[in-house]
C-alpha cells in the first residue's frame, strides 16, 4: 500500500491551490492571504517566491498590547474607578485576545452575581485565577492529612521562590482546590515580560517546582502523588536545557532536536532521533544528574529554613489563602533575606503551579 494513499485528497488540494496561484494574471491585482499556527509544517512549495512569499508574524501581545485589548473589551462593562487595566495586563503575560476577552467576561459575571454596581479589581483577580487554575472546588473536601500535605507542599514552593535568586516573586498561595486536579497552587508574578532566559533562571524554575516535593520529604518523611505535574515540568525544563539550549558541559554546544514530521506523511509511532543510542544514554544521565543536583540544593535551603517553612504552612491551614504581604511579614520576622529589595515591583505574569 502506498504510504501517501490515505492523503490523496490533501495532495490534490495542495496541487490545485498551487496551480491556481500560478495561473493568476499579475495584472488582476489579486492578493491571496492565509493564516496558520503551524508554519513549520507547511510545504516548501507554498512558501517559494511568487506564492505565499511574505510572512507576517502575529505574536502574543506584550503588556501594552494586552492593555489595549482589555480596554477594547471593557468598553461594554462598567468598571470601578479603582480598576487599573494596566495592572491587569501586567498580570496576564502570554494571554492572547480570546483569553483577555474571557477574563473581562468572567469578571463581569462575578460582579453581577454579587450584586455589584461595577466590576472591581478583585473580580478581575478571581477571573484570572479561574482562567489559569480553574474554578474553585470548595465542595471537594480533603481529609486533614491531605490538607496538611498540600499546605506544606505549597509553602515549600513559595519559600523556595522567595529565597532562590532568579525565581519570580510569589503573589499568592492557596490550598483551595481548583479545576480538575489542582489541590492547591502558588501564584508567581514575574517583574516584566521575558523573551530570553538564562541558565540560572531556568534552574530557579526547577528549584521552585521541586520545592513542594522536598517539603513533603522533610515534614512527613514520605512523598505523595501531588508532585506529579511539578516533576513533569521540571523534567521538561531539564531536557530542553540539555537537548536544545546546549547547557550541558558533557554534551557541549549541540542541539539535539529531532526532525519534524513532513506534512503529508503519517506520524510515526516513535519519533526518529538524529543522534546515537550512546548520546541518548548521556542525555538521560545528564537530565537525572541535573535534577538530583537541583533536589539537593533545594533540600539544603529548606533544611536551613525549617522554621520559616512551618509558619506559612500553618497559616494556610487556618486561612487557606496567604497573600504576598503576609508571606513577606513571616520572612521579615524570621530575619530571612527575601529578594524583595533586589526586585522592582511585580508587574507581570501569574504562573500556576497546578498539581
Amino acid at each position: 500500500m502506498n504510504v501517501l494513499s490515505s492523503h490523496d485528497e490533501r495532495e490534490q488540494t495542495l496541487n490545485q491551490l498551487l496551480a491556481e496561484m500560478d495561473g493568476f494574471d499579475p495584472n488582476q491585482n489579486v492578493i491571496i492571504m492565509a493564516a496558520t499556527n503551524r508554519p513549520e509544517i507547511l510545504d516548501a512549495a507554498l512558501l517559494r517566491p511568487g506564492r505565499f512569499d511574505r510572512q507576517v508574524l502575529v505574536d502574543r501581545p506584550d503588556v501594552k498590547g494586552r492593555e489595549k485589548i482589555l480596554q477594547l473589551h471593557a468598553k461594554k462593562v462598567k468598571l470601578s474607578a479603582t480598576v487599573d487595566l494596566g495592572v491587569i495586563a501586567a498580570k496576564t503575560p502570554g494571554f492572547v485576545g480570546a483569553d483577555l476577552a474571557n477574563i473581562v467576561n468572567e469578571a463581569a459575571l462575578l460582579a453581577a452575581r454579587q450584586g455589584k454596581d461595577a466590576v472591581e479589581s478583585s473580580d478581575f483577580d478571581e477571573a484570572i485565577e479561574r482562567v489559569i487554575a480553574g474554578l474553585q472546588k470548595k465542595s471537594r473536601v480533603m481529609n486533614p492529612r491531605e490538607k496538611k500535605t498540600v499546605a506544606y507542599h505549597e509553602a515549600g514552593h513559595a519559600l523556595v521562590a522567595e529565597l532562590m535568586p532568579g525565581a519570580d516573586p510569589v503573589s499568592k498561595i492557596s490550598i483551595i482546590p481548583r479545576g480538575v486536579a489542582a489541590l492547591g497552587y502558588t501564584q508567581q508574578l514575574p517583574t516584566e515580560d521575558r523573551y530570553l532566559m538564562t541558565r540560572s533562571e531556568l534552574l530557579a524554575r526547577i528549584y521552585v517546582l521541586l520545592g513542594g516535593r522536598v517539603a513533603e520529604e522533610m515534614i512527613f518523611g514520605d512523598v505523595s502523588t501531588g508532585a506529579q505535574n511539578d516533576l513533569q515540568k521540571a523534567t521538561e525544563i531539564a531536557r530542553t536545557m540539555i537537548t536544545q539550549f546546549g547547557m550541558s558541559e558533557r554534551l557541549g554546544l549541540v542541539a539535539l532536536e529531532g526532525p519534524r514530521t513532513p506534512m503529508f506523511l503519517p506520524v510515526p509511532t516513535q519519533a526518529p532521533r538524529d543522534y546515537s543510542e550512546e548520546t541518548a544514554r548521556i542525555v538521560d544521565e545528564e537530565i537525572k544528574k541535573l535534577l538530583v543536583e537541583c533536589h539537593n540544593r533545594v533540600r539544603d535551603v529548606l533544611m536551613s529554613q525549617r522554621q520559616a517553612l512551618e509558619e506559612p504552612a500553618k497559616l494556610l491551614l487556618s486561612k487557606e489563602v496567604v497573600e504576598r504581604p503576609e508571606l513577606l511579614a513571616i520572612l521579615k520576622v524570621r530575619s530571612i533575606g527575601s529578594k524583595e529589595k533586589d526586585r522592582p515591583e511585580p508587574r507581570d505574569k501569574a504562573e500556576d503551579k497546578n498539581r
